[in-house]
């Protein structure tokens, strides 16, 4: 009996290799997971694993690796066996000479978020990664139509040739500088305050880039409150098996474009470090629109030991652009090339820093913790008078503000058993802090970038601080009552508290500019709020072929302050404006069959409650229409977005293929409308900025070291105000006329040499995406006309 006992509480360790099945060569990073009992190993570079203090017995084995199909394995270990050796059969496309891997779906450059990566939680939220690597695009100008061309429903605002700034929504939520997303960098926040003014300035650079990962309005629970989602723009790191490997790439294209981009990166010991620099210049398409603008990055990441790292980052962004301005609608079908404005400029500072630690405390529990900052600034200059009108030559306008914010998230990640089912847990923090200063008045009357006032002591319009401050906590669960289904229910508490501490002159001009009259108003405001949000994710996974997935979630969106006190004549502000709320969810099918097929199609729901929108108003003094923002009334945006990629070529060859041709397509349709509306004027009204129907189409070729795609882009008409306006004279508010747009990019590679080349706006297209009711406008912001751009590389 007691013999009995003493084997019975025994514990073993449990250890083996995993290797490719074809190659026999062992393999790095693969994850093993015992059931029951949960306990997670990685496999080291030797392709070793191994588990400690296991109690004897029967076990079933799930084996997971970037690149091989996910094996399961029944073994049985005691003190007499408890060495295994496993193997996996590799599930990839080779092409140029070279393996591209399928563990995530990625076969067409597009592929899904796993359902656990790192310290995030992904099951049954609508997700997309986009792989930099397989995509043929203009990486120099970061062309937003190219490399989210197979992200379904995305609206591009295409006002900005250079690419420095991006500006991307979808389902009816505004493109502008990304607002509407959570945007992060390796995980960390980027814009210039999350809460008072979360507009994207930086963009990061998209040949320094490795993934961008995007995760809809379900992400509400773990990243912030927003309605968009996340955009995660994941950078490169130092190459693993070299010392040193450097990356030269120059750019050249029309309009006096060059581009270069430079970058060295390795691994020495137990450091890795990647370091890069950007300038790029250009004249623009549009007269008065040049650019200058360098952007560099640093990181060095310590591997203190296997499961301790530490990882310090710092980027840097410093660009001058001048400005064209806005034209009539009469001005944009004479020349859309044309500038009324020569005095307009932009200037941008940017310093983002983070220091992140990543400990593995077991096999079962890992903890992530992000610490960044920012310290910034952007300076407008120039007239925004209506465009319709001739430049007074008057006094320009600046507007100067600095950015001081800093935050701290922290994770943990657990996995473990409950009822003998596994499960996965996961529990955050999160504070935030951030402090705008805002200041506006009158700068000289030149025509050059001098960013001064002529009264820094007395402003003639405002001068402001917004201090902003956000504690919330976080937690979601994956719950497995059945081998292939998910449930996953999660809950995120906020506190928010933000204020206005300044004053504001208001001023009333007559019809030649002159002020007939001003006061000075002190404002001090604050606004402190506290809530929970809920939400909950179920997915049923059959098989790679097919995934069935659905999520609802909470959302939430607070004011800005930021946006209240702008002097601005053709854009006013409620100063009652009430924070938004509401909800989202999506329903659909995804999955990959045999590396030929890629598709995802779902539908999706999304309520909002006093929204906040752009409705014409009449000055009742001089009769001038102007934009007014406003809490509109509910609304409700509902659609279908669907991706579909066919490789016809290996539908045909088989296992034998060389070569790939797919064919893609992405379709979203929308409809987003205004209800409960107090005002007739306004019921079931088309939000603005919706277009009915987004789609895309394209080819992509691949064969050995050559790849080249073409695509076709098409946008449907959209409304830029509650009332559905076609037409005002100072082209602020109106109608945005359907759009179609191509593009052709092609490549080679030759060992360490790689050339690029490629047309986009193919066909010469005249449209625009965007009226502005300020800077960069106001008025109709023409997109660039047909354009050209050859790129060399050198890998050494």
């Amino acid at each position: 009996m007691l013999a009995g006992f003493v084997l019975q509480a025994q514990k073993i360790t449990v250890y083996g290799t995993v290797t490719d099945a074809s190659t026999r060569k062992p393999i790095e990073g693969a994850e093993l997971m015992l059931n029951p009992g949960a306990s997670v190993a990685v496999t080291n570079k030797k392709g070793e694993f191994k588990f400690v203090k296991i109690k004897p017995g029967s076990y079933q084995v799930t084996l997971v690796s970037t690149g091989y199909k996910t094996a399961y394995e029944n073994i049985v270990a005691d003190s007499t066996k408890t060495e295994f050796s496993f193997s996996l059969t590799a599930d990839v496309i080779l092409l140029n000479e070279i393996t591209i891997t399928q563990g995530d779906d990625n076969a067409f450059g597009i592929s899904r978020l796993k359902s656990v990566e790192g310290t995030s939680i992904y099951a049954g939220k609508k997700s997309e990664i986009i792989r930099m690597d397989d995509i043929a695009a203009n990486l120099a100008t970061n062309n937003s139509r190219q490399i989210y061309s197979k992200v379904p429903g995305l609206n591009i605002w295409e006002s900005d040739g250079a690419g420095i700034q991006l500006g991307i929504g979808g389902r009816g939520l505004s493109p502008n500088r990304t607002s509407n997303f959570n945007t992060r960098q390796n995980g960390y926040d980027i814009s210039a305050d999350a809460l008072g003014y979360p507009e994207s300035y930086y963009s990061p650079t998209t040949e320094a880039i490795e993934r961008i990962e995007i995760v809809r309005g379900a992400a509400s629970l773990q990243y912030g409150t927003q309605f968009g989602g996340i955009v995660n723009f994941k950078l490169k790191k130092g190459a693993e098996d070299k010392k040193i490997q450097l990356v030269s790439r120059q750019t050249a294209g029309s309009f006096n474009f060059y581009n270069t981009f430079n970058s060295i990166g390795g691994t020495v010991k137990k450091w890795n470090y990647y370091v890069f620099h950007q300038y790029k210049k250009g004249d623009g398409w549009r007269k008065n629109s040049s650019f200058d603008s360098h952007t560099a990055y640093a990181a060095v990441t310590y591997s203190a030991t296997e499961k301790l790292k530490f990882t310090l980052e710092y980027t840097f962004m410093d660009y001058l652009a001048q400005q064209a301005g806005g034209l009539t609608d009469q001005l944009f079908e004479q020349d859309p090339q044309q500038s009324v404005r020569n005095r307009n400029w932009f200037k941008v500072n940017w310093n983002l820093g983070a220091f992140i630690i990543d400990y593995k405390l077991s096999a079962k529990t890992t903890l992530n913790t992000r610490s960044f900052g920012l310290l910034a600034s952007r300076d407008a200059l120039g007239i925004l008078s209506a465009i319709n009108r001739a430049d007074p030559m008057q006094e320009r306008n600046l507007l100067h503000d600095k950015f001081k914010n800093f935050g701290n998230e922290t994770r943990l990640l657990h996995r473990y058993t409950v009822l003998n089912k596994n499960a996965v847990f996961l529990i955050g923090t999160r504070y935030y802090q951030g402090l705008t200063d805002r200041k506006q008045g009158n700068a000289n009357s030149g025509n050059g970038p001098d960013f001064y006032y002529l009264n820094p002591d007395n402003l003639e319009h405002s001068d402001y601080d917004f201090p902003s401050k956000n504690v919330s906590v976080f937690t979601e669960n994956i719950f497995y009552p059945f081998p292939k289904f998910s449930i996953v229910p999660g809950l995120r508490y906020e506190y928010i508290h933000t204020a206005s501490e300044g004053y504001y002159k208001e001023e009333y001009r007559d019809m030649a500019g002159n002020i007939i009259y001003q006061q000075t108003l002190e404002d001090n405001r604050s606004s402190t709020r506290a809530f929970v949000l809920a939400g909950l994710g179920l997915s049923y996974k059959g098989s790679d072929k097919l995934e069935v997935y659905g999520n609802i979630s909470q959302n939430y969106r607070s004011i800005n302050f930021n946006d209240m006190r702008i002097v601005n004549p053709n854009s006013k502000v409620d100063p009652n404006l009430k924070d938004e709320n509401g909800y989202s969810a999506d329903m659909g099918l995804r999955g990959n069959i045999k590396q030929v097929f890629n598709y995802d199609i779902s539908v999706f729901y999304m309520s909002y409650n006093d929204r906040i929108g752009s409705v014409i108003k009449v000055d009742s003094a001089l009769f001038n229409t102007y934009r007014y923002r406003t809490n509109i009334s509910d609304s409700r945006n509902y659609g279908l977005e669907s991706f579909m990629e066919l490789d016809v070529y290996r539908l045909i060859r088989g296992e034998k293929a060389k070569m790939g041709i797919s064919l893609f397509t992405n379709l979203a349709l929308l409809d987003a409308r205004y209800v409960n509306s107090k005002e007739a004027a306004y019921e079931n009204k088309k939000v603005e900025l919706a277009p009915s129907i987004i789609a895309k189409a394209g080819i992509s070729v691949r064969k050995e070291n050559f790849k080249a795609t073409y695509q076709y882009a098409y946008t449907a008409e959209q409304y830029t105000d509650a009332t559905n306006a076609e037409f005002t004279s100072n082209a602020v508010n109106g109608l945005i006329p359907a759009y179609y747009v191509m593009d052709l990019s092609l490549e080679y590679t030759y060992r360490w040499f790689t050339l690029a080349g490629g047309i986009n706006n193919l066909s010469n297209n005249i449209y625009f995406t965007r009226r502005s009711e300020g800077y960069p406008g106001p008025g109709i912001l023409p997109s660039d006309g047909r354009n050209f751009y050859v790129t060399v590389q050198v890998k050494l």
